[in-house]
């Protein structure tokens, strides 16, 4: 995992069959160093499913989105800010094998994913997970519950010559949805032998972070990744780590966008 995307994050083990997730080294989740996160459908946002972990009243209430396609998995985390801190950060992975499209193929070796995208936001979302406070209590001792970003992805691999690209677009706020959000654009970058990528997040050409992922599969069926962009919000000091987890388009994930007169 690339340090910037997995910040906080030290490792995920992840059951999609009994929904089970654990994350280790995020701090002040629960009292564990590996701690052990609550399925919360009520918070599932774009497909992914969102667990949840809050000790008691006054301690950080921590959000976790995870989803799983085809052996490709990604997970994001972030602890509601309180005191004026928060932490987050982001794991992928795959679970089964990889190889590469040939490239003999009409394409020419280039095959496209789509889908949604989730992420979380240092700033507070509108509370409604936390757990209840005495009347009176001070607002200065209160945990927060992270806000929550939703969008869509198209991303377009060229495994003829090893090089990805894409676009993170329609992009919104879950608890804020008037607030401006720009448009994402993920600049091309090398694929390594191994399916994995690396590369800059922009608002147009401007760089304002970073995303990396991996490709799982016979013919790279599906995609996972995760970015990590700042000051990309009209919001002071915003910051956000988000992740996809795409099908490959003509793939038994494949999205409604891929549905193209010439695919």
């Amino acid at each position: 995992m690339p340090t910037a995307l997995a910040s906080d994050v030290d490792s995920v083990s992840y059951d999609s069959a009994s929904q089970t997730l654990t994350i280790s080294g995020v701090g002040l989740d629960e009292t564990p160093y590996e701690a052990s996160y609550i399925r919360n459908a009520a918070l599932d946002r774009a497909g992914y499913e969102a667990y949840t972990v809050q000790d008691s009243s006054l301690d950080r209430h921590t959000t976790a989105y995870v989803r799983q396609i085809e052996g490709a998995f990604a997970v994001a985390v972030a602890t509601g800010g309180q005191f004026s801190y928060y932490m987050a950060g982001t794991n992928f992975g795959r679970t089964d094998a990889y190889t590469a499209p040939t490239t003999d193929q009409l394409s020419g070796g280039i095959v496209s994913y789509a889908g949604t995208y989730v992420g979380l936001l240092n700033i507070a979302g509108d509370g409604g997970d936390l757990l209840p406070v005495t009347p009176g209590t001070p607002g200065d001792v209160l945990p927060v519950q992270a806000a929550e970003i939703t969008g869509q992805v198209l991303i377009n691999a060229d495994f003829a010559d090893n090089r990805i690209n894409g676009t993170i677009y329609d992009r919104e706020i879950t608890d804020y949805p008037t607030t401006i959000v720009e448009t994402l654009r993920l600049k091309p970058t090398d694929i390594a032998e191994a399916g994995t990528f690396e590369g800059v997040t922009s608002v147009g050409l401007v760089p304002v972070g970073e995303y990396g992922g991996i490709f799982s599969g016979t013919d790279a069926v599906a995609v996972a990744g995760s970015i990590h962009v700042k000051d990309h919000i009209a919001i002071p000091d915003i910051e956000e780590y988000g992740i996809f987890v795409l099908g490959q388009c003509g793939g038994a994930n494949s999205d409604p966008l891929c549905n193209q007169p010439v695919p």
